[in-house]
């Protein structure tokens, strides 16, 4: 059963319904359903498949070509010398059919194209001289090597340029889909402890299919992070080289950033890493986008040039703050923490994280999803050091500015006097510095609520859990 994904299918539904050649790639994280996705949508029914392996070599990937071709065909083939051999053999094959469409799937194709191969200028010919042409051909790719996927097919610039016709960029999934999934496994938790679980292991569909419906949310954790035969303890490192060819340079980054819960500046990184200001850095930190590691923002006001840079993946973050480090074999480590200062700490950031990955639901939520906002953070300095800082503001063209408070607690989020006079004395140094002349709205964003005292009839908007959920 696929869960959500519903643009996804929609866009593949349209892509067997054609009658032209499609030139299918589907992309994105390690363990984010790719592969599922396309198995379940055909139902396994390919006129062809195979997979690249990581680290194999070019002999052994063409020993595995041959052994797929020779399953589908039901004939014998000799082992192609070559790239450029085995799509030949690949043609003949595929001519031989006589189908209203053909479906070809390669999976983790980057992993085929190793040293020397000269894979990309075999796949090129075999495209441009003759499956661009057959109009039955519906040829998918899929890859987790983003690094590959993007520069060497998405974005190549000679023979391959603008031949894929149909991107399907797989995000992780919502809290709304992670519910879904959870509910499909027998997983009976109250939307609190999903928010938890959703916080430690971001949407990744693998890491929640991993879940046992027999424990409760702590014991999860325990057993999958922190005992020794954890299927999530090393996770972290097998991830990065997955993904980039270069992992070291990227983990550095990402690391750096978990430090800095506001993010950081451009400037900011190469002075802390002590790299060069090059177009490395610019791919690496488009790269980190486009995987969903960390988010490009602008602060209220500034300029291009002072964007900055957060750590925005769950699962990363629950691993740099809570794991890495820890010790292992301990039964109950993470059950016996709830109520420590780092577990309060993370949590409170992690469900920063979990609202900014929720913004069309809090729009939707404020009644505002047809009205056109932009979202930002705001920084107020003064001779060097820090005086105001707002981590989500939502301006309005209806000349409104949501000022957003993101706030994990178990009960209803209490608003004390005294942090009622800090959020208004905020919201003021907010006017002066910004001058702005639109309404400021207090806008709580809780788990389970805001505590009904006097304070609370201070705020403009109330938003909680079930709004997440949207």
């Amino acid at each position: 059963m696929i869960i959500g994904r519903e643009r996804e299918q929609q866009i593949l539904r349209e892509c067997m319904e054609s009658h032209s050649p499609e030139f299918v790639a589907v992309y994105g994280r390690r363990r984010i359903g790719k592969t599922f996705l396309i198995k379940q949508f055909f139902n396994g029914k390919f006129d062809f498949y195979m997979t690249g392996s990581f680290n194999s070599t070019s002999s052994q990937q063409l020993g595995d070509f041959k052994a797929q071709l020779e399953e589908y065909s039901k004939r014998k083939w000799a082992k192609p010398k070559n790239w450029r051999e085995a799509f030949r053999q690949l043609k003949e094959y595929l001519s031989s059919l006589h189908k209203e469409q053909i479906v070809v799937f390669i999976d983790e194709m980057p992993w085929l194209d190793t040293p020397r191969s000269q894979f990309v200028s075999a796949l090129e010919l075999f495209w441009n001289s003759w499956g661009d042409s057959q109009n039955n051909l519906k040829f998918i790719v899929c890859g987790s090597a983003t690094t590959w996927m993007t520069c060497k097919l998405l974005g190549d610039k000679g023979g391959l340029h603008n031949r894929v016709n149909r991107r399907l960029y797989l995000a992780p999934f919502n809290l709304h889909e992670t519910e879904l999934m959870l509910q499909s496994k027998g997983v009976t938790w109250s939307r609190h402890q999903i928010i938890e679980c959703y916080m430690a292991m971001g949407g990744t569909p693998f890491y929640l299919a991993k879940v046992n419906k027999s424990l409760s949310l702590p014991q999860n954790i325990d057993r999958l992070f922190f005992h020794h035969t954890g299927e999530l303890r090393t996770e972290y490192d097998i991830l990065f080289k997955s993904l980039f060819k270069e992992s070291t340079v990227y983990r550095r980054v990402v690391e750096l950033l978990a430090k800095k819960a506001m993010g950081m500046t451009r400037t900011e990184i190469i002075t802390a890493l002590k790299i060069s200001d090059s177009g490395a850095l610019t791919e690496v930190l488009h790269n980190l986008i486009t995987c969903d590691f960390i988010r490009e923002y602008s602060a209220f006001g500034k300029i291009q040039r002072d964007k900055f840079y957060q750590l925005t993946d769950l699962f990363t973050l629950f691993y740099l703050k809570q794991v890495r480090g820890s010790q292992t074999d301990s039964e109950n480590l993470w059950s016996s923490s709830i109520d420590s200062p780092s577990h309060r700490a993370w949590a409170g950031y992690a469900f920063e994280q979990v609202c900014l990955h929720h913004i069309p639901q809090i729009k939707a939520a404020l009644g505002i999803s047809g009205i056109q906002s932009s979202v930002s953070s705001w920084i107020a300095d003064e001779g060097g050091k820090r005086v105001g800082q707002i981590d989500l503001l939502i301006d309005r063209r209806d000349e409104i500015i949501n000022i957003c408070e993101m706030k994990y607690s178990l009960n209803p989020y209490c608003i004390t006097p005294a942090y009622m006079a800090h959020c208004n004395e905020r919201a003021e140094l907010f006017r002066q510095s910004t001058k702005t002349r639109k309404a400021l709205h207090h806008t709580f964003i809780t788990v389970n609520g805001v505590q009904h005292n006097e304070q609370w009839g201070m705020i403009q908007n109330e938003i909680t859990a079930e709004d997440l959920f949207r």
